[in-house]
């Protein structure tokens, strides 16, 4: 039976209205598993953290097994039926929106969860309020150049807001970006919380942050796994539900990731 944990992270912000918490859970990486019986296990998982919104992070299906598609719908239109649920596409999704042949099922697959209430964001951005306190989410959609083996193209921050634009809004704003390779590039936009998934862990994980390897077979890559944090802006990279290119997990349990932002404590 496939098994997963939930990996939580707490952080303090000055943004927050008030004194309430906010929780955000994250799913990525997928790739058409599922935990008990049409995902019971992990929506289950899901709703007794309570969130306010979950974030897909994309890379829910295998492109070459379309049939996978059917988990991550029931999945996440399960989800939206109580709970905010954006959507930013990985490689595996952009990868079937770009090809003719399988355009259309893709689009079919989007359109069912749109219909159950999930925001896809393709280069966009849309606001909410949670807990008293302005919200902004952006799903960043790189072409399929960013995701080639073992090497590719630089992410300037200029080519980078030519896709997304610039977090010009009041708020707290909220990055989620598939492919953690372009960390350097995301912490320099400006955002306040930035979400990863892609690289599964690491295959094998030594620590916390580092891994050996990840499907564009890179090894030791920067921002592999875990936390990361400069200045007032937090990463976040997911190792992930699923597994695929390198089909391993070594010291490198799946995971429902969950933040909780908190208010900064006041001073004594």
């Amino acid at each position: 039976m496939n098994t997963f944990r939930t990996k939580t992270y707490e952080i303090q912000t000055g943004k927050l209205k008030g004194n309430n918490e906010v929780r955000l859970a994250v799913l990525t990486d997928l790739h058409g598993l599922e935990f008990g019986d049409q995902n019971r296990e992990l929506l289950d998982a899901v709703r007794r953290e309570e969130p306010d919104v979950v974030l897909v992070l994309g890379d829910m299906f295998v492109r070459s097994q379309p049939f996978t598609m059917a988990a991550a719908e029931r999945l996440l239109s399960n989800a939206a039926k109580d709970l905010p649920v954006y959507y930013a596409l990985g490689n595996h999704e952009f990868n079937l929106l770009e090809r003719e042949e399988y355009r259309e099922s893709y689009l079919a697959y989007e359109r069912s969860l749109t219909n159950a209430g999930v925001c896809f964001l393709h280069n966009e951005h849309t606001c909410m309020e949670i807990q008293g306190s302005d919200f902004v989410f952006y799903g960043l959609e790189l072409p399929m150049k960013f995701y080639k083996k073992p090497k590719s193209p630089v992410l300037s921050l200029t080519e980078m807001e030519s896709l997304i634009g610039v977090p010009h809004m009041d708020g707290i704003h909220v990055l989620l970006a598939h492919n953690p390779k372009y960390g350097n590039t995301y912490f320099s936009w400006g955002a306040d919380l930035i979400f990863s998934g892609h690289y599964h862990g690491g295959i094998l994980r030594f620590s916390e942050h580092v891994g050996l390897a990840c499907p564009q077979y890179l090894l030791f890559p920067q921002y592999c796994c875990g936390d990361f944090h400069k200045g007032g802006t937090h990463m976040f990279v997911s190792a992930g539900l699923g597994e695929h290119t390198l089909p391993l997990r070594i010291h490198n349990p799946r995971e429902l990731l969950m933040v909780v932002i908190k208010p900064e404590n006041e001073k004594e």
